[in-house]
């Protein structure tokens, strides 16, 4: 065993080694708080809107079916709104492990199978996938920011350039929490071999 020492039936750990193991583990939690923080933030002040999504759905019906009157502008408000939910809320449900997974195996399995799967999925799919979506979303967002794009629609919402770059913020805090998943399955996979200074050679953690 790295950084250990056999004495009897117990092997004991390197003090140096675990010191630095330690403080690898510390940085990678603060990053990882800093990351949960942010996207903490972001979910619970992007939930109000869905607040309004019902205020401005209730006032689009009761116009429409009351008085026979409405205003594209309204129609759209709600659509942006619940896309922008969407987005910007994507982070915080995968910081609540809020997405839909299959999980049959993954479910009952250990922490430490849990971790590596993780750590494949974020290199694998999840973070090709952000990197992908950010990367040929900016050509978009640019040329709409040239242009000053608006609704499409006559008497629409203005400011279609500023919902488009929506997109890219999804990207960035979607892909700093699955960074946040990975770093934080490392830790895991770090802290998995045995924190006690020996261990009894028959697999068993304890003291003397």
């Amino acid at each position: 065993m790295r950084g250990a020492r056999r004495i009897g039936p117990l092997v004991f750990r390197d003090r140096s080694g675990h010191s630095r193991r330690g403080r690898d583990v510390k940085l990678l939690s603060a990053v990882v708080h800093a990351i949960d923080w942010l996207n903490e933030r972001v979910g619970r002040a992007v939930s109000w809107l869905t607040v309004l999504m019902v205020i401005n759905v209730f006032i689009v019906v009761v116009l429409r079916y009351t008085l026979s009157v409405g205003w594209i502008w309204m129609q759209e408000l709600y659509v942006w709104s619940h896309a922008t939910v969407f987005l910007l809320g994507a982070g915080y449900t995968l910081l609540h492990e809020g997405h839909v997974r299959i999980d049959l195996i993954y479910r009952e399995a250990s922490q430490r199978y849990k971790a590596i799967i993780n750590i494949l999925g974020s290199l694998i799919l999840g973070g090709p996938l952000i990197y992908l979506i950010f990367d040929r979303s900016l050509p978009m967002i640019s040329r709409s920011w040239d242009s000053l794009e608006k609704s499409a629609e006559a008497g629409g919402m203005p400011g279609l350039f500023v919902f488009k770059s929506v997109v890219a913020v999804f990207a960035v805090l979607f892909g700093l929490q699955l960074l946040a998943l990975f770093l934080r399955s490392v830790e895991t996979l770090l802290g998995a071999d045995d924190d006690p200074e020996y261990l009894d050679t028959e697999g068993q953690e304890g003291g003397i």
